[in-house]
């Protein structure tokens, strides 16, 4: 694998594991709280710390990549292990 693709690919699972890890440890704000903006959504953090998010995201993502390229290299799991013919056609 060329060092760019490598690049682009985890590229793609840090974005993806990015939007994934957003929901995680965040902490709404509720109505009666003196740090409520009347308008603001219900669903907004109190505090978003976005170092924390890449953070995680980094770890999770640089995890998820060194399994994939992994068994890119190793060849652990291919095309030709994957039974598609059964997604395709009905059972008879």
């Amino acid at each position: 694998m060329q060092f760019t693709s490598a690049l682009a690919i985890y590229f793609l699972f840090w974005v993806l594991t990015g939007l994934a890890m957003l929901p995680f440890g965040f902490e709404p704000v509720p109505r009666d709280d003196p740090d409520y903006v009347p308008g603001q959504a219900e669903s907004a953090p109190r505090h978003f710390r976005p170092r924390r998010v890449i953070l995680r995201t980094t770890i999770v993502a640089t995890a998820l990549f060194a399994l994939f390229f992994l068994n890119y290299e190793m060849g652990w799991i291919g095309i030709e292990d994957v039974d598609i013919s059964r997604l395709v056609t009905p059972p008879e």
